[in-house]
């Protein structure tokens, strides 16, 4: 009689952190250069400085994670959360933006799945993952507005580099008025309804017709109206109570400094803490056109910017440079064991609900 052969299965989780292990051998191989760039300048800086980097980076990432769940105990949705939790979810987070090149749509996906056990809806998961950045984005321009008025009262902008203050000036400006657009745009249930019917019937078409009619009826409409419908009843709960907002918005606004921060204590360590405002500006511009062409533009933008701003172009590329590559390495560091361990507890049904909310 013959015998069966067991049947080799591998598990979903088993795929996911293969994946996730071959992403991370890519970003290394990818930064492997700016890497060994940074390591060889290692000696020109101030290690104790240096070395401040350590309590900032991870009372940031605390920061980050306090966006989400001060707004959630402030609606009462969120189960009791120690802060070590809080920021070990923030670390996760940090790491799958990092690890997964999909222009932030890897996080909304992971922290969607992650935030289910502490009782936010994948539509609530999202407003709060778009209010991080929305909140984020105007404490960015706030800063920027302040560096351009320190840099303007003590006269330390090159004539040449006068056009980037006011185009700075309207970026900031600009940002703000697209914000509040997009909000009053999003207030209204009736255009939030058309957009859910007419984003489902373009999707489903546009699938059904590269698959040749195989796939058909990806999107489920009542999901799409029960995701955007939970994301629009949040916004309408913070319009109408807005002291929810004020502790997200004031953790927001430390976490936006910290990030600047970080630039700073690199600048510091090489002996030019005096850069800070150009620093503020250059981030500033640098994030805009990272988001519209994100590989490699952010930092060549921030570069571009601090240099005609009057900073030494070696001494802006180093800074950023040698940020960059410390906080990829930290991020790798303090992330990829939380999140493999976030993973490792994934079954069928997690699985299946992880599927439905990316």
């Amino acid at each position: 009689m013959s015998k069966d052969k067991p049947k080799f299965k591998i598990s979903f989780r088993t795929i996911l952190s293969i994946l996730t292990l071959v992403l991370i051998i890519y970003v290394v191989y990818s930064n492997w250069n700016d890497i060994r760039e940074a390591v060889s300048h290692i000696g020109e800086t101030n290690i104790l400085i240096l070395l401040l980097l350590i309590p900032e980076q991870l009372f940031m990432y605390f920061c980050c994670g306090q966006m989400f769940f001060s707004y959630m105990r402030a609606k009462k949705d969120a189960r009791k959360i120690s802060p070590w939790t809080l920021m070990r979810v923030s670390l996760e987070l940090n790491f799958v933006n990092h690890a997964v090149p999909a222009g932030g749509l890897g996080g909304l996906g992971y922290i969607t799945w992650r935030l289910k056990p502490f009782g936010a809806t994948a539509g609530q998961s999202s407003f709060m993952y778009i209010l991080r950045y929305i909140i984020t984005i105007c404490a960015n321009q706030l800063q920027t507005i302040v560096a351009i008025i320190a840099l303007l009262l003590f006269g330390t902008v090159p004539t040449a580099g006068a056009w980037v203050i006011g185009f700075t000036a309207l970026l900031s400006v600009g940002i703000i008025a697209v914000i509040a657009i997009i909000v009053a745009i999003a207030s209204s249930k009736k255009r939030i309804d058309w957009f859910a019917k007419t984003g489902t019937n373009f999707i489903n078409w546009l699938v059904k017709t590269i698959t040749f009619g195989h796939k058909t009826d990806i999107l489920q409409r009542e999901k799409v109206d029960k995701y955007l419908g939970d994301a629009h009843e949040d916004l309408m709960t913070a319009r109408r109570h807005k002291q929810m907002l004020i502790r997200p918005i004031l953790w927001g606004i430390v976490y936006s400094f910290l990030e600047i921060a970080t630039y700073w204590i690199v600048a510091a360590s090489l002996g030019h803490p005096e850069i800070l405002p150009q620093i503020m500006i250059g981030e500033a511009i640098g994030s805009v056109m990272g988001a519209i062409v994100p590989y490699g533009l952010y930092e060549l933008g921030m570069v571009g910017i601090m240099a005609s701003l009057g900073v030494d172009a070696g001494l802006a590329a180093l800074v950023v440079l040698m940020t960059r590559v410390i906080v990829l390495a930290s991020t790798i560091v303090s992330g990829y064991g939380f999140y493999q361990h976030s993973i490792s507890k994934i079954g069928r049904k997690e699985k299946a609900e992880l599927d439905h909310d990316a």
